[in-house]
């Protein structure tokens, strides 16, 4: 797998399929972008991400050159910051969400001189809180009802991994 620069005009439409439901769309990007996702919208989302943080957004390429996922990462000062993390669901539970999420983070340490790298997620998308946690990320906080969807009320889990406390950190 590697990671690289998302195009918009080659790699929206695979990134758009990835998301199967207004409830999906809510747990991936918080409702950040209306649903459905638009190119238009994407691309000002993401314009907008850019500007504010920095953001840059990758697609992860499965070694047959396939895009199976898509995140975004800011770097400011020392701290990263995971965003709008997103996997194909026919080839989600296979560990690809965790090399991508190994690929990024050790972008973020070599390449982008982070210690420490941050990412939330809610309460409600337990898989992936269980692959942030497998790919060793570490809950350091929770944000009680910080989004309602659907007459839910989802808490938002921030999670963190430091470069010093990996043990032998490799990309």
């Amino acid at each position: 797998m590697k990671l690289r620069e998302y195009v918009p005009d080659s790699d929206f439409d695979a990134v758009r399929s990835w998301i199967n439901g207004r409830r999906e769309h809510a747990l991936w990007c918080a409702d950040r972008v209306g649903y459905p996702l638009t190119r238009e919208g994407f691309d000002r989302l993401l314009e907008d991400e850019a500007a504010r943080f920095g953001n840059k957004a990758f697609i992860a390429l499965s070694g047959e050159g396939d895009a199976v996922g898509f995140l975004c990462v800011s770097v400011n000062n020392n701290e990263a910051m995971l965003k709008f993390v997103l996997v194909d669901p026919y080839r989600r539970g296979q560990g690809i969400g965790r090399e991508m999420l190994t690929l990024a983070v050790g972008q973020a340490f070599d390449d982008m001189g982070a210690g420490i790298v941050r990412l939330c997620v809610f309460s409600a998308n337990t898989a992936a809180r269980r692959c942030y946690e497998r790919a060793g990320f570490t809950v350091s906080g929770t944000e009680a009802g910080a989004f309602s969807f659907d007459g839910e009320q989802w808490d938002r889990c921030r999670m963190f991994i430091e470069k010093e406390k990996v043990k032998n950190w490799q990309r």
